[in-house]
């Protein structure tokens, strides 16, 4: 799924019978309206399928779990609305006999003082923790609402339906997810290893290729090719290349191809990529360039053959509908306990460099020879907001582990190379000793958003992923 995907909702209008019919219909007519506004598409019963379109009998349940089921395909999320008491266990069996797999919102309507008669009250204040005993007990997770009661045209639910259709991308892009681990891990880098096993449980596919096999699909691209002449045309124009070698940008543009065809072939969503130091020694060239570009265009690309690294950025795309980027945990900012320096030596997407440029690679270059690490990236992530988080498999325990947390990029001084950002975190020397002390690698992801509660909500109650959220 794509971070600017139509999310679809199935819709369960609650109902009771003794309380009056009005405020279903009405309730209908909001939701409606509201959906439409946030571009959110709605799968509801018809007003003639049952009472209103209301569930509140299991025939309704029936009736609802039915249409569900003919557009389980579609359905990435269920929104349960309670104008009134709701019928409790229509509800439940509903969800249950959909065999939906998908996050659930539940909603309350308020009411109002001056509307407590028989004859206007709804009462879904005490009907929704109803809805919730039953779901706790069908163990069916599910989320709340910022206010108890709220209704559709308060922004604050706006804002709760904002941030659960996030969720619901997120567990929907997760699962089903093709992960493509280009060439072997770096000999050096034991920090990267996982579980194929543990990720395919979470619907996580990983398909390998090695690296020879896409340089040597490189290779039958011809240099004058006129495919290859637009891919460097493409890559010039996606960020400045002066001083680049033309036979480097040829180098590149070829490299890029190959990669884009396996990907297209074997329908890759995200790659992490040998990016060091074959590429260089037997191709003469970074692959960063390409990899920005992926991950620009929301098929992110990691470092170092980081299956899990990509993992993280590709939920934390989903989650802030903004490009991701994998970065190092790899300064201390000065004598500041509460300030770090992101780095990597030049694949972050361009969205994170304004005024960015293609370079080299001079710590690669110290020892591989600089003109063969041209299509590194380098530039500055300005000030802004900053979510942060990564994702591990536990081999010794199969599991899945993730933390996520928020701070901020500052335009604090700073001179380097590369790709790289000063950030300060909130108590970030104890968010240290956690990744220390449980084994997390030094590779984080980061997107320009704050957005760390719908990943916290998505990975823990919705994936089930043991999930640290650094507040």
């Amino acid at each position: 799924m794509k971070p600017d995907s139509q999310v679809t909702l199935g819709v369960i209008i609650g109902n009771r019978e003794f309380f009056p019919d009005h405020l279903v219909t009405e309730a209908r007519s909001d939701i409606g309206k509201l959906l439409e506004r946030e571009g959110i598409r709605a799968i509801l019963l018809d007003e003639q399928a049952t009472h209103l379109g209301g569930v509140q009998t299991y025939a309704d349940a029936e009736a609802c779990a039915d249409l569900f089921r003919s557009h389980e395909r579609e359905i990435h999320g269920v929104l349960v609305c309670l104008p009134n008491f709701g019928d409790e266990k229509a509800v439940v069996d509903t969800l249950r006999i959909s065999g939906l797999n998908v996050p659930v919102l539940v909603h309350a309507y308020p009411d109002s003082l001056d509307q407590l008669s028989p004859s206007t009250r709804r009462d879904a204040f005490c009907g929704k923790i109803s809805v919730c005993n039953n779901l706790k007990q069908r163990a069916i997770p599910f989320t709340l609402t910022a206010r108890h009661t709220i209704h559709p045209d308060d922004p604050s639910f706006g804002e709760d339906l904002r941030r659960f259709a996030a969720v619901c991308r997120v567990v929907a892009g997760i699962r089903g997810l093709r992960v493509g681990a280009v060439g072997a891990r770096p000999g050096a880098f034991n920090t990267v290893r996982y579980s194929e096993k543990i990720l395919d449980r979470a619907g996580i596919n990983v398909s390998t290729v090695d690296l020879s096999e896409i340089l040597g699909a490189a290779e039958r691209y011809g240099r004058d090719a006129a495919e290859v002449k637009a891919r460097v045309e493409e890559m010039t124009s996606f960020l400045p290349a002066t001083g680049v070698p033309s036979d480097r940008l040829t180098q590149m543009a070829r490299l890029d191809l190959a990669l884009r065809d396996w990907m297209r072939e074997n329908r890759i969503d995200a790659t992490a990529i040998q990016c060091w130091t074959s590429v260089q020694q037997n191709w003469g060239c970074n692959v960063c360039t390409s990899m920005s570009m992926m991950s620009e265009g929301f098929l992110p690309s990691a470092c170092e053959v980081d299956v899990t690294g990509v993992v993280t950025m590709v939920a934390m795309q989903l989650a802030s509908g903004k490009p991701s980027a994998l970065v190092d945990w790899n300064n201390n900012y000065a004598d500041d306990p509460d300030r770090c320096v992101l780095f990597h030596c030049g694949n972050w997407a361009k969205s994170f460099i304004p005024g960015g440029k293609i370079a080299t690679a001079p710590i690669l270059g110290s020892t591989l020879g600089v003109e063969n690490t041209y299509g590194a990236l380098a530039g500055r992530t300005p000030a802004g907001p900053l979510t942060y988080g990564r994702v591990t498999t536990s081999d010794a325990d199969g599991v899945i582990r993730a933390y996520v947390g928020e701070g901020q990029l500052t335009d604090d001084p700073l001179e380097t190379f590369g790709t790289y950002a000063v950030a300060v975190v909130p108590r970030l020397q104890e968010l240290m000793r956690y990744v220390c002390q449980h084994g997390f690698e030094h590779h984080v992801a980061m997107t320009q958003s704050s957005t760390a509660s719908v990943l916290d909500e998505a990975f823990s109650n919705y994936l089930g992923w043991e999930t640290y959220r650094h507040a």
